[in-house]
Protein backbone atom coordinates (compact mmCIF):
# COMPACT_ATOMS: atom_id res chain seq x y z
CA UNK A 1 0.00 0.00 0.00
CA UNK A 2 1.40 3.40 -0.99
CA UNK A 3 2.14 6.10 1.57
CA UNK A 4 -0.49 8.47 0.12
CA UNK A 5 -3.11 5.72 0.28
CA UNK A 6 -2.21 4.97 3.91
CA UNK A 7 -2.40 8.67 4.83
CA UNK A 8 -5.80 8.93 3.12
CA UNK A 9 -7.18 5.98 5.08
CA UNK A 10 -5.87 7.39 8.38
CA UNK A 11 -7.37 10.80 7.59
CA UNK A 12 -10.76 9.30 6.77
CA UNK A 13 -10.67 7.21 9.94
CA UNK A 14 -9.85 10.24 12.08
CA UNK A 15 -12.66 12.25 10.48
CA UNK A 16 -15.07 9.37 11.06
CA UNK A 17 -14.10 9.09 14.74
CA UNK A 18 -14.38 12.85 15.22
CA UNK A 19 -17.81 12.84 13.59
CA UNK A 20 -19.01 10.05 15.89
CA UNK A 21 -17.66 11.91 18.92
CA UNK A 22 -19.45 15.06 17.79
CA UNK A 23 -22.75 13.20 17.36
CA UNK A 24 -22.40 11.59 20.79
CA UNK A 25 -21.69 15.00 22.32
CA UNK A 26 -24.78 16.49 20.67
CA UNK A 27 -26.96 13.65 21.96
CA UNK A 28 -25.59 13.92 25.50
CA UNK A 29 -25.92 17.69 25.44
CA UNK A 30 -29.50 17.48 24.23
CA UNK A 31 -30.38 14.90 26.87
CA UNK A 32 -28.79 17.12 29.53
CA UNK A 33 -30.92 20.06 28.41
CA UNK A 34 -34.01 17.85 28.69
CA UNK A 35 -32.98 16.66 32.14
CA UNK A 36 -32.89 13.05 30.91
CA UNK A 37 -31.30 10.45 33.19
CA UNK A 38 -29.48 7.60 31.43
CA UNK A 39 -30.07 4.01 32.56
CA UNK A 40 -27.98 1.90 30.21
CA UNK A 41 -27.66 -1.01 32.64
CA UNK A 42 -31.39 -1.65 32.43
CA UNK A 43 -31.13 -2.26 28.69
CA UNK A 44 -28.79 -5.25 28.99
CA UNK A 45 -31.43 -7.74 30.11
CA UNK A 46 -33.59 -6.81 27.11
CA UNK A 47 -30.79 -8.16 24.94
CA UNK A 48 -29.67 -11.21 26.91
CA UNK A 49 -31.64 -12.82 29.73
CA UNK A 50 -30.00 -14.93 32.42
CA UNK A 51 -32.22 -17.71 33.68
CA UNK A 52 -31.56 -21.09 35.31
CA UNK A 53 -27.82 -20.67 34.83
CA UNK A 54 -28.06 -20.18 31.06
CA UNK A 55 -28.26 -17.23 28.70
CA UNK A 56 -31.31 -16.79 26.50
CA UNK A 57 -32.17 -14.19 23.93
CA UNK A 58 -34.01 -11.16 25.22
CA UNK A 59 -36.90 -9.45 23.38
CA UNK A 60 -34.61 -7.24 21.28
CA UNK A 61 -32.55 -10.20 20.04
CA UNK A 62 -35.70 -12.22 19.35
CA UNK A 63 -37.09 -9.27 17.43
CA UNK A 64 -33.80 -9.00 15.53
CA UNK A 65 -34.09 -12.65 14.48
CA UNK A 66 -37.60 -11.98 13.16
CA UNK A 67 -36.27 -8.96 11.24
CA UNK A 68 -33.50 -11.09 9.74
CA UNK A 69 -35.95 -13.81 8.75
CA UNK A 70 -38.34 -11.35 7.08
CA UNK A 71 -35.47 -9.54 5.34
CA UNK A 72 -33.82 -12.71 4.02
CA UNK A 73 -37.02 -14.22 2.61
CA UNK A 74 -38.15 -10.88 1.19
CA UNK A 75 -34.75 -10.34 -0.41
CA UNK A 76 -34.88 -13.69 -2.20
CA UNK A 77 -38.46 -13.15 -3.38
CA UNK A 78 -37.74 -9.57 -4.44
CA UNK A 79 -34.82 -10.83 -6.52
CA UNK A 80 -37.04 -13.37 -8.26
CA UNK A 81 -39.81 -10.85 -8.84
CA UNK A 82 -37.34 -8.23 -10.05
CA UNK A 83 -35.69 -10.61 -12.54
CA UNK A 84 -39.07 -11.74 -13.89
CA UNK A 85 -40.37 -8.19 -14.31
CA UNK A 86 -37.11 -7.03 -15.91
CA UNK A 87 -37.25 -9.84 -18.47
CA UNK A 88 -40.89 -9.03 -19.19
CA UNK A 89 -39.97 -5.38 -19.78
CA UNK A 90 -37.34 -6.49 -22.28
CA UNK A 91 -39.45 -9.19 -23.94
CA UNK A 92 -41.19 -8.96 -27.31
CA UNK A 93 -44.57 -9.65 -25.70
CA UNK A 94 -46.73 -6.54 -25.63
CA UNK A 95 -48.95 -8.07 -22.93
CA UNK A 96 -45.92 -8.91 -20.79
CA UNK A 97 -44.48 -5.41 -21.14
CA UNK A 98 -47.85 -3.86 -20.31
CA UNK A 99 -48.35 -6.06 -17.22
CA UNK A 100 -44.83 -5.28 -15.98
CA UNK A 101 -45.38 -1.55 -16.51
CA UNK A 102 -48.67 -1.57 -14.60
CA UNK A 103 -47.00 -3.40 -11.71
CA UNK A 104 -44.06 -1.00 -11.63
CA UNK A 105 -46.13 2.17 -11.73
CA UNK A 106 -48.58 0.88 -9.12
CA UNK A 107 -45.86 -0.12 -6.67
CA UNK A 108 -43.40 2.73 -7.13
CA UNK A 109 -46.00 5.48 -6.95
CA UNK A 110 -47.72 4.43 -3.72
CA UNK A 111 -46.21 4.48 -0.20
CA UNK A 112 -44.98 1.21 1.28
CA UNK A 113 -47.01 1.78 4.44
CA UNK A 114 -50.22 2.01 2.40
CA UNK A 115 -49.30 -1.20 0.58
CA UNK A 116 -48.66 -3.00 3.88
CA UNK A 117 -52.08 -1.92 5.16
CA UNK A 118 -53.71 -2.98 1.88
CA UNK A 119 -52.21 -6.46 2.05
CA UNK A 120 -52.99 -6.80 5.75
CA UNK A 121 -56.59 -5.60 5.73
CA UNK A 122 -57.66 -6.67 2.22
CA UNK A 123 -55.48 -9.46 0.85
CA UNK A 124 -54.66 -11.34 4.05
CA UNK A 125 -58.29 -11.99 5.10
CA UNK A 126 -59.13 -13.24 1.59
CA UNK A 127 -56.36 -15.83 1.55
CA UNK A 128 -56.15 -16.41 5.32
CA UNK A 129 -52.46 -15.60 5.66
CA UNK A 130 -50.69 -14.48 8.81
CA UNK A 131 -48.99 -11.23 9.70
CA UNK A 132 -45.46 -12.38 8.94
CA UNK A 133 -46.41 -13.77 5.54
CA UNK A 134 -48.29 -10.56 4.77
CA UNK A 135 -45.26 -8.48 5.70
CA UNK A 136 -42.96 -10.60 3.52
CA UNK A 137 -45.37 -10.37 0.58
CA UNK A 138 -45.69 -6.60 0.83
CA UNK A 139 -41.94 -6.03 1.19
CA UNK A 140 -41.10 -8.43 -1.64
CA UNK A 141 -43.46 -6.78 -4.11
CA UNK A 142 -42.35 -3.29 -3.11
CA UNK A 143 -38.62 -3.96 -3.33
CA UNK A 144 -39.05 -6.17 -6.39
CA UNK A 145 -40.19 -3.16 -8.41
CA UNK A 146 -36.93 -1.33 -7.74
CA UNK A 147 -34.83 -4.46 -8.18
CA UNK A 148 -36.37 -5.00 -11.61
CA UNK A 149 -35.21 -1.59 -12.81
CA UNK A 150 -31.71 -2.25 -11.49
CA UNK A 151 -31.54 -5.60 -13.30
CA UNK A 152 -33.00 -4.14 -16.50
CA UNK A 153 -30.42 -1.35 -16.48
CA UNK A 154 -27.64 -3.90 -16.00
CA UNK A 155 -28.87 -6.01 -18.90
CA UNK A 156 -29.20 -2.99 -21.20
CA UNK A 157 -25.64 -1.93 -20.33
CA UNK A 158 -24.24 -5.09 -21.94
CA UNK A 159 -23.04 -4.28 -25.46
CA UNK A 160 -24.94 -5.42 -28.52
CA UNK A 161 -21.90 -7.35 -29.63
CA UNK A 162 -22.46 -9.86 -26.82
CA UNK A 163 -25.92 -10.65 -28.16
CA UNK A 164 -24.57 -11.01 -31.69
CA UNK A 165 -21.88 -13.38 -30.42
CA UNK A 166 -24.55 -15.50 -28.70
CA UNK A 167 -26.70 -15.67 -31.83
CA UNK A 168 -23.68 -16.56 -33.97
CA UNK A 169 -23.07 -19.52 -31.65
CA UNK A 170 -26.65 -20.67 -32.08
CA UNK A 171 -27.72 -19.87 -28.52
CA UNK A 172 -31.37 -19.22 -27.84
CA UNK A 173 -32.47 -16.07 -26.03
CA UNK A 174 -32.87 -18.00 -22.77
CA UNK A 175 -29.44 -19.60 -23.13
CA UNK A 176 -27.92 -16.21 -23.93
CA UNK A 177 -29.37 -14.70 -20.77
CA UNK A 178 -28.24 -17.59 -18.58
CA UNK A 179 -24.75 -18.17 -19.96
CA UNK A 180 -23.59 -14.77 -21.17
CA UNK A 181 -25.71 -11.71 -20.42
CA UNK A 182 -26.76 -12.15 -16.78
CA UNK A 183 -23.31 -13.23 -15.50
CA UNK A 184 -21.79 -10.08 -17.04
CA UNK A 185 -24.60 -7.86 -15.78
CA UNK A 186 -24.36 -9.23 -12.25
CA UNK A 187 -21.13 -7.44 -11.40
CA UNK A 188 -22.54 -4.13 -12.62
CA UNK A 189 -25.79 -4.45 -10.71
CA UNK A 190 -24.34 -5.81 -7.47
CA UNK A 191 -23.58 -2.37 -5.89
CA UNK A 192 -27.07 -0.92 -6.52
CA UNK A 193 -28.62 -4.24 -5.46
CA UNK A 194 -26.69 -3.99 -2.20
CA UNK A 195 -28.08 -0.50 -1.65
CA UNK A 196 -31.57 -1.80 -2.31
CA UNK A 197 -31.04 -4.67 0.15
CA UNK A 198 -29.94 -2.15 2.79
CA UNK A 199 -33.10 -0.18 2.03
CA UNK A 200 -35.12 -3.38 2.49
CA UNK A 201 -33.63 -3.91 5.95
CA UNK A 202 -34.63 -0.40 6.99
CA UNK A 203 -38.05 -0.61 5.32
CA UNK A 204 -38.78 -3.79 7.27
CA UNK A 205 -39.25 -1.59 10.35
CA UNK A 206 -42.67 -0.64 8.95
CA UNK A 207 -44.01 -4.16 9.46
CA UNK A 208 -44.28 -3.32 13.16
CA UNK A 209 -47.41 -1.33 12.20
CA UNK A 210 -49.26 -4.62 11.66
CA UNK A 211 -48.01 -6.06 14.97
CA UNK A 212 -45.22 -8.21 13.55
CA UNK A 213 -42.85 -8.61 16.51
CA UNK A 214 -39.67 -7.49 14.79
CA UNK A 215 -36.88 -5.52 16.48
CA UNK A 216 -38.73 -2.21 16.01
CA UNK A 217 -41.90 -3.61 17.59
CA UNK A 218 -39.82 -5.03 20.44
CA UNK A 219 -38.26 -1.61 20.96
CA UNK A 220 -41.64 0.11 21.03
CA UNK A 221 -42.95 -2.39 23.58
CA UNK A 222 -39.91 -1.97 25.85
CA UNK A 223 -40.12 1.83 25.65
CA UNK A 224 -43.80 1.71 26.59
CA UNK A 225 -43.02 -0.50 29.61
CA UNK A 226 -39.81 1.12 30.87
CA UNK A 227 -39.69 4.67 29.42
CA UNK A 228 -36.05 4.04 28.41
CA UNK A 229 -36.61 6.03 25.24
CA UNK A 230 -33.12 7.03 24.15
CA UNK A 231 -31.33 3.93 25.37
CA UNK A 232 -33.66 1.48 23.64
CA UNK A 233 -33.85 3.34 20.32
CA UNK A 234 -30.07 3.77 20.22
CA UNK A 235 -29.68 0.02 20.71
CA UNK A 236 -32.28 -0.68 18.02
CA UNK A 237 -30.44 1.68 15.65
CA UNK A 238 -27.16 -0.10 16.45
CA UNK A 239 -28.74 -3.47 15.62
CA UNK A 240 -29.97 -2.19 12.26
CA UNK A 241 -26.53 -0.67 11.61
CA UNK A 242 -24.89 -4.01 12.36
CA UNK A 243 -27.16 -5.76 9.84
CA UNK A 244 -26.60 -3.22 7.08
CA UNK A 245 -22.83 -3.04 7.55
CA UNK A 246 -22.59 -6.85 7.55
CA UNK A 247 -24.58 -7.02 4.34
CA UNK A 248 -22.43 -4.33 2.70
CA UNK A 249 -19.23 -6.14 3.71
CA UNK A 250 -20.56 -9.45 2.31
CA UNK A 251 -21.55 -7.78 -0.97
CA UNK A 252 -18.13 -6.16 -1.23
CA UNK A 253 -16.42 -9.53 -0.89
CA UNK A 254 -18.73 -11.06 -3.50
CA UNK A 255 -18.06 -8.19 -5.89
CA UNK A 256 -14.32 -8.85 -5.78
CA UNK A 257 -14.91 -12.46 -6.85
CA UNK A 258 -16.49 -11.48 -10.16
CA UNK A 259 -14.31 -10.65 -13.14
CA UNK A 260 -14.37 -7.04 -14.21
CA UNK A 261 -16.62 -6.14 -17.09
CA UNK A 262 -15.38 -3.63 -19.62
Amino acid sequence: MSTSRRVSIIRDLVLYVLTCIGLVWLVLRGAEQLGYQWHWRQVAHHLIVMGDGSLTAGPLIRGLLVTMEITLVSLVLAGGIGLTVALLRLSSSRLGRCAARVYLESIRNTPLLVQIFFFYFVVAPLFDIGRTTTAILALSLFEGAYVSEIIRAGIISIGRGQWEACYSLGLSRTQSYRAVILPQALRRILPPLTSQAVSLIKDSALVSTIAVYDVTMAGRTIVADTFLVFEVWFVVAALYLTLTLSLSALASRLERRFPRVA
